[in-house]
């Protein structure tokens, strides 16, 4: 199968780490010419420099706040200028601290809105020109908890539906501009923010991590965490030219994880 990627330009955001770096790292192997950005300007210059040796499509980063809307359009225009007009965004952002309602504050609620919510918002609105121009993909990262409430993440459980009503609305407004807009929902993916929520389930019960995490892992019929590079492949697929026939859709990678239908 043919992704037909090779030198198109994408910006992932929050890929100094964890599923952001897997995406761009796939990205890179396929041909795409890829903007990396975090607030960790140390770990972009180290994940630049690994990336940069795959050999096939070329990295460039740059550092960005994004609940910073002047740093969402210094981000933009430095993509632009670096590789040229924006083919792909993927849109990520880390995940909300835990809690249950009542320990939650406003200055908490307000904090997720502008990260997971808002930042999603403003960098679609400023890359749309490009895309508006030859059609282009959207992907945003959310959780599986927009389609099965997770116990002690309220935040995660409220505000990413918000982004599934964004991706839905956006899938109609954008297809007469050949502009493909989907949600991936990662589950339990090896990542630094799975081992903080194994942290807090064993915190909960009393038990180590590694025993939190054994149970965890009994509640995914594949009986395993998924790897970066598994969910970061599903993404792949969805920004290349394979996909042309999927939009507005919220494509699960979760080993079967979520029972609802």
């Amino acid at each position: 199968m043919n992704l037909n990627l090779k030198g198109k330009t994408a910006l992932v955001i929050a890929s100094s780490q964890g599923l952001g770096k897997a995406v761009a790292e796939q990205l890179v192997h396929e041909g795409v010419n890829v903007v990396i950005s975090s607030r960790e300007e140390g770990k972009l210059q180290k994940v630049q420099q690994e990336l940069q040796q795959i050999g096939k499509g070329q990295v460039a980063y740059h550092r960005s706040d994004v609940t910073n809307i002047e740093n969402i359009r210094s981000l933009v225009q430095f993509t632009r200028e670096t590789f040229g007009s924006i083919d792909i965004l993927v849109n990520n952002a880390g995940g909300p601290p835990g809690g249950n309602f009542e320990q939650i504050s406003d200055e908490d609620w307000q904090k997720s809105f502008e990260l997971n919510l808002l930042s999603y918002i403003r960098i679609i609105r400023e890359v749309l020109p490009d895309m508006k121009k030859g059609g282009g993909r959207i992907i945003n990262i959310t959780s599986t908890s927009i389609k099965q409430p997770i116990p002690g993440l309220i935040l995660s459980n409220t505000i990413r539906l918000g982004i599934v009503g964004l991706t839905k609305t956006l899938s109609v407004e954008l297809a007469p501009y050949n502009i493909l807009v989907n949600t991936v929902a990662p589950g339990r993916i090896a990542t630094e923010r799975t081992d903080h929520l194994d942290q807090i389930n064993a915190d909960r019960q009393g038990i180590s991590r590694e025993a939190a995490a054994e149970q965890s892992k009994k509640t995914i019929p594949l009986e395993r965490y998924g790897t970066p590079e598994e969910f970061a492949k599903v993404v792949t697929f969805l920004v290349s030219e394979a996909s042309t026939y999927i939009t507005g859709s919220s494509v699960l990678v979760d080993g079967g994880m979520v029972t609802s239908i």
